[in-house]
């Protein structure tokens, strides 16, 4: 949690640098620390009490000091400082698209601009267009950028909002034994790509103890209110928590009420209804009498149904299916036998292949395939076929050692603005397995260049196939998915469910309309670090709240069986 909170404060710093004018060099370094230390899932305290913060590869010495800093004080002076002289609240616009510290800094300057309304305003009146460097396309897109960051102001990403709830909850149990049970709830529980507020649920033998713990804890910033069974708290992430400690014969009432998602609660409360039934958080009432409550699975038996997953409790059908007999049978979080989309030095990444392979081993998978960029790709280090042939060598010298997992060999390459691919087929012919990805002319015919690249026997799986960033890009403009789910079904190649937090692409919805195709997927990491491959946790909660089952994930077959399924073999 210390990771994430100092990765903040060093990308303010770095912001308040920029916007300022200063050395270039001093604000990229900051913003190195900020991603080794949100990518890296070791705490940092623990590195600090090893005194091993110098081992810490990308910070310098000056940067290890203001960790040293925070984590004695719980601040960093060096933010205050670059602070000075700049408008409270101007950098909550950063997050916008296309609104870096210097386009800011124009905008302060030139059209006084220090919040949304501001911005809204100078988009309105055209001003903002008529500044040096901007123009209406480049407005377009922050107005574009803005109305995105509106939709989601206030909420978390899954891949944030997870490690915090784990903590919390790890911390609870710890130094709690009179905890019984314990558990996240509402959209967090649902897996759903960006959550609210944070919910948990707990019973125990003595509330008030619990409560008071889950107030004390390092996390937290600030009490909002609490009681004997419930507090609100304001972490110092800045999003808010719940703790509700209810009695343990309600605790499977409260479980599936507070998991919701609302629409599912009210269609269950009503089907109740009709059979003289009542739920609740408290439990399910015949008249004044307690029937069932202490577990989710007694409540759904009341009325006549299974227990079903969590992350499919959306009324996306699931209740239907659960008064049939027929709920899908999920993608199981311990299903995968490897990783199908991995970067490393030899590109854009920050592990050696050995460490990705190392991380793999221990994780228990078969296999790992390594997909660096391809050559087109020279923000990204992109390979040239003469160092693809180098890093191939690489991976044959390492097979010997590691026998006890498959390093694959591929590449994610670059589909280009014809439609064509960056290798030519007689190098993707050589690759174990080839991913294809785009990364250019976002709004240049992407729906009939991927179903090209997919006509390639060579192409297996197409990456992140909408291109959209949760946080700050919609993705690719006028896709056509259904003719891309048409394309990929007839054609035998994977779609990948990308499990990298910001962008959890295909979506759930996505994932449920291609299953209807027949459409099969891959689930990888996209990891740039050995440290991220427990990103597949995310992919996976994607593909069960898309209906998606084990066999339809080609990663959970072992190598001899997916090279069988391979189109080009």
């Amino acid at each position: 949690m210390k990771n994430r909170e100092i990765a903040d404060i060093f990308l303010q710093i770095a912001d308040a640098l920029e916007f300022k004018g200063e050395n270039t060099f001093r604000v990229n370094a900051y913003r190195k620390a900020a991603r080794t230390l949100s990518e890296m899932p070791k705490d940092i305290e623990a590195i600090a009490r090893e005194g091993k913060l110098e081992e810490i590869s990308g910070i310098g010495t000056g940067l290890h000091k203001k960790i040293e800093e925070y984590l004695a004080t719980g601040k960093i002076k060096k933010l205050e400082e670059a602070n000075e002289g700049i408008p409270d609240g101007i950098f909550d616009l950063r997050r916008i698209p296309g609104l870096g510290p210097k386009t800011l800094s124009l905008a302060f300057r030139k059209l006084k601009v220090k919040n949304v309304d501001d911005l809204k305003k100078v988009i309105e009146n055209g001003s903002l267009a008529k500044l040096p460097m901007m123009g209406e396309k480049k407005v377009e897109n922050i107005s574009r950028g803005l109305a995105l960051v509106t939709k989601i102001q206030g909420r978390i990403l899954l891949g944030r909002a997870l490690p915090l709830v784990d903590g919390i909850i790890a911390e609870l149990k710890k130094d709690l034994r009179s905890i019984k049970q314990i558990s996240p709830a509402g959209s967090l529980r649902r897996m759903c790509e960006t959550i609210g507020d944070i919910d948990i649920l707990a019973t125990g033998e003595k509330p008030g103890k619990i409560i008071r713990r889950f107030t004390e804890l390092p996390i937290v910033r600030e009490i909002l209110g609490a009681g004997e069974t419930k507090a609100s708290v304001i972490l110092k992430s800045g999003h808010q928590a719940d703790l509700r400690v209810v009695p343990e014969e309600s605790y499977g009432a409260a479980l599936q009420y507070f998991t919701g998602s609302k629409a599912h609660n009210i269609k269950l409360r009503s089907l109740a209804k009709d059979k003289g039934l009542k739920i609740n958080e408290y439990g399910v009432f015949k008249g004044e009498k307690l029937i069932a409550g202490k577990t989710e699975e007694e409540v759904y038996k009341a009325v006549n149904m299974l227990l079903m997953p969590p992350e499919i409790r959306e009324d996306r059908g699931e209740i239907e299916a659960a008064l049939e007999g027929k709920l899908p049978k999920l993608i199981g979080y311990a299903d995968l036998k490897g990783d199908l989309h991995c970067h490393s030095l030899y590109s854009d990444g920050r592990s050696k292949i050995e460490e990705v392979v190392m991380a793999a081993r221990a994780i228990g998978y078969e296999y790992i395939l390594i997909t660096d960029h391809s050559q087109a790709a020279s923000y990204a280090h992109g390979l040239s076929p003469a160092r693809l042939k180098e890093e191939s060598k690489e991976i044959d010298g390492l097979q010997k050692r590691f026998k006890e997992i498959r390093i694959l060999k591929g590449a994610e390459v670059d589909i280009l603005s014809d439609g064509k691919l960056d290798f030519p087929d007689s190098i993707l012919k050589e690759m174990d397995l080839v991913v294809a990805s785009v990364y250019s002319g976002f709004k240049n015919n992407v729906t009939g260049r991927i179903i090209k690249a997919m006509e390639n026997p060579h192409v297996d799986i197409i990456a992140h196939p909408t291109g959209r960033l949760i946080s700050t890009r919609e993705g690719y403009v006028n896709l056509d998915m259904d003719k891309i789910f048409e394309a990929a079904a007839r054609t035998g190649t994977f779609l990948e469910i990308n499990s990298f937090p910001d962008r959890l692409d295909l979506n759930d919805l996505n994932c449920k309309r291609a299953k209807e195709f027949g459409v099969k997927f891959s689930i990888g990491t996209d990891s740039h670090h050995s440290d991220m491959l427990g990103f597949a946790r995310l992919g996976i909660s994607v593909a069960r709240r898309g209906w998606v089952g084990k066999e339809d994930v080609i990663n959970t077959y072992t190598w001899e069986e997916i090279k069988k399924k391979r189109k080009s073999l």
